[in-house]
């Protein structure tokens, strides 16, 4: 990440067919906790969503650990976030065959920050408010008029319930000390599900899977100044009406709150459930037919270049300089090259073409 967009990652040089203008083009790290690397995933991601969606409400629900559980998640961070996963689902799943007696959808995403930066793991959910039969159709689940989805006190109560049984049943194979003041702290406090309501329309959904699939610890527009010592950088302060103050932290202190946040390796934050699992697209499709959808038949995978272009308003092969010739790459610099390009380097380069 620090290397991000830097002569180390590599580069290279390109030519506008028309006017001559050079433009030298760094590499991205790619790295998903890095706050440059975001947005061309993030619109490749909607762009497979949105052939998922369905014509129905839909809900979003946040389920929440507990911070006396903070200290297991930084030892145990794989084990600790994916029972979170399998408790949330578990919990959905449940209550859509009790309630209605059918077999849900949903899509977790999850974070680990609060606005300070501090450990704050949850689990936000996207819920389509209803699922499929024993028969096959489709039926809706909820109130009549939509406006929720599940009884949110009896949904923390059974989500409560399943974390804690997965958890100490984790505890007790693997040998590990659960945290002593656990037993006290979970009868003083519930465990915290907040539930919105439903969406106002399918594209509020895609604006939502937007802003918060590829959303990172910090992004660079909330930073205001680094200087040797400190790092400054805007934060809402929720129990005081959403506020917005200015946090200083040292930056020893700012890079321990941020590496909190670091998944382990080839761990999966973004995690499809029910009848919204990949394993399940082809039976999905079914469903969106039977509610007067025309999915397409095949998914097609976007370049980079097309997603620029239509997502980001953004065109890499138009010259920036006089908006009508097209770019064209002439030299690439492979990872690991010492040293930014200088002007001389551009001059050789363009010689020896």
């Amino acid at each position: 990440m620090e290397n991000c967009r830097t002569s180390i990652m590599g580069w290279h040089l390109d030519e506008c067919d028309s006017c001559g203008h050079l433009r030298i083009s760094y590499n991205s790290c790619r790295n998903r906790h890095c706050p440059k690397c975001q947005n061309t995933q993030r619109e490749a991601w909607i762009e497979a969503r949105k052939e998922d969606l369905l014509p129905v409400a839909y809900f979003h629900v946040v389920f929440t650990i507990p911070d006396y559980l903070n200290s297991l998640c930084i030892q145990y961070p794989a084990v600790m976030y994916g029972l979170l996963y399998k408790a949330a689902w578990e919990t959905i799943s449940t209550f859509g065959i009790d309630k209605s007696g059918v077999e849900m959808g949903m899509v977790a995403v999850l974070h680990t920050w609060g606005q300070s930066l501090c450990l704050h793991p949850h689990l936000h959910c996207i819920i389509p408010g209803g699922g499929i039969t024993i028969k096959g159709d489709w039926k809706e689940t909820g109130s009549r008029k939509r406006n929720f989805l599940f009884p949110v006190k009896q949904l923390g109560l059974t989500f409560k319930g399943k974390y804690k049984y997965h958890l100490i049943k984790w505890a007790n194979e693997q040998h590990v000390e659960l945290p002593k003041n656990m037993k006290y702290e979970s009868r003083k406090k519930g465990w915290v599900v907040y539930a919105k309501t439903p969406f106002a329309s399918v594209n509020d959904v895609i604006e939502y899977l937007g802003r918060y699939t590829h959303k990172i610890a910090i992004s660079n527009h909330r930073l205001l100044n680094v200087d040797s010592e400190n790092v400054y950088f805007i934060w809402k302060d929720y129990k005081d009406n959403d506020r917005k103050k200015v946090m200083q932290l040292k930056n020893e202190e700012f890079l321990r709150r941020f590496c909190l946040h670091i998944l382990p390796k080839r761990f999966v934050r973004i995690r499809h459930f029910g009848i919204l699992s990949s394993t399940r697209r082809k039976e999905l499709r079914d469903i969106q037919r039977l509610l007067g959808l025309n999915p397409p038949e095949k998914r097609i995978k976007k370049e980079w270049k097309q997603i620029c272009k239509e997502h980001l308003n953004y065109n890499p092969d138009v010259c920036p300089c006089c908006g009508e010739g097209k770019m064209i790459t002439i030299k690439i610099i492979p990872p690991n090259f010492r040293g930014p390009p200088q002007t001389p380097v551009l001059t050789n380069a363009l010689q020896s073409i």
